[in-house]
């Protein structure tokens, strides 16, 4: 392959196994790191497991980071054995040309303090973060939403292709991260405002699934009716993209507009729905199991009748 590339990738979760799958099936060269043990078909497919984020970095010349939350982001960038390590050591003229991509969906404050700290040892970096979910993921049809400098942009798109179709350079560092958290108001919002209408129209005696299939020809259709309210309809609440995770994207949402001085009532309203979900034991189903809060309140099912 006249253009491959030595990657790194860090984090093989639920999303990042799929997506350093298709980095690997491309023919690209890659060394991985997560916190268990690597995925028996990446290993299968011959990728190169390292034993450290630091181990990573020394060998690839783009490492993506693809873990939870900011605090890990954090830990694999500057803990003991992470990234910047290796680029401490090797210096800044090794350095240079590096690009470290963290696609993970993290605060976009602490993200601006990273791409700081790292491009202080010489390497680029890029906020990336996905939507699309574990079916994005293995499809390769995620969203990516990106922040950073345009030249190491441009040397990662071609990258971004194999993961993603909707790939957007949106401005500077953090400002990926801001999109997503954005991406993330508008989906718990059309999350709940299904929920409501298939849970109104059902115990108003329709049929959730024919008034779902109605509304998908009219001004009210959306992804999230299409995908989210078939689950709320069949009661297919496996993950895809679980609870818990949303509830901290939203976390920074309305963390972060709290700093920015604005008002997001709605996503609070969201955010509560979900912290009862939570508390019923919920958090590690489908975001679209958000309903179920709703539906305890009303007691009422959506995909079932009152006798």
């Amino acid at each position: 392959m006249a253009n491959q590339r030595n990657i790194g990738f860090v984090g093989l979760g639920i999303m990042g196994a799929p997506m350093a799958g298709h980095l690997r099936a491309a023919g690209h060269t890659l060394f991985v790191h997560d916190v268990n043990p690597a995925p028996q078909a990446l290993v299968d497919a011959g990728v190169t497991v390292c034993t450290s984020a630091e181990e990573v970095a020394k060998r690839a010349d783009i490492v993506i980071v693809m873990v939870p939350d900011t605090p890990h982001v954090e830990a694999v960038l500057f803990g003991e054995r992470g990234i910047a390590a290796a680029y401490k050591t090797a210096g800044k003229d090794a350095t240079y040309g590096k690009i470290v991509v963290d696609m993970s969906s993290i605060s976009p404050i602490a993200t601006k303090d990273f791409a700081a700290r790292i491009n202080k040892l010489g390497a680029s970096y890029l906020d990336a973060p996905v939507s699309g979910g574990e079916v994005g993921a293995k499809a390769a049809s995620l969203t990516i939403m990106v922040g950073g400098p345009g030249e190491a942009f441009e040397q990662v798109k071609p990258l971004f292709e194999l993961m993603g179709k909707n790939i957007t350079l949106v401005g500077g560092n953090g400002d990926g991260q801001t999109t997503k958290v954005a991406n993330q108001i508008i989906v718990a919002l059309n999350i709940q405002a299904v929920a409501e209408a298939l849970l109104f129209a059902s115990k108003a005696g329709a049929d959730p699934a024919r008034v779902r299939q109605a509304l998908m020809g009219g001004f009210a259709s959306s992804r999230i009716l299409e995908v989210h309210g078939e689950r709320m309809v069949k009661r297919t609440f496996d993950p895809g993209f679980r609870i818990e995770l949303h509830q901290k994207d939203l976390n920074l949402a309305l963390q972060g507009a709290k700093a920015l001085g604005v008002s997001l009532p709605n996503t609070s309203a969201a955010q509560e729905l979900f912290n009862a979900c939570s508390a019923h034991g919920f958090g590690k189903l489908d975001h679209s199991a958000l309903c179920r809060a709703i539906e305890i309140m009303s007691n009422h099912e959506i995909a079932k009748k009152d006798k």
